[in-house]
């Protein structure tokens, strides 16, 4: 799982589909709300508004 921002996207997916062989799902995080997990509010690559969710 990797959350992160736009510019990221395209390096959570690589990442993803080298460790799990399989395609992620995409969430973006401006239209999905969770009840009992609150995302990061920073991307793991760099300090800027985490958008999307990689699963």
């Amino acid at each position: 799982m990797y959350v992160v921002c736009k510019d990221h996207v395209e390096l959570a997916i690589d990442k993803f589909v080298d460790e799990f062989e399989e395609a992620p799902d995409i969430v973006d995080l401006e239209h999905t709300k969770f009840i009992d997990w609150e995302p990061p509010i920073t991307c793991e690559e760099c300090q800027c508004e985490a958008k999307f969710l990689i699963v």
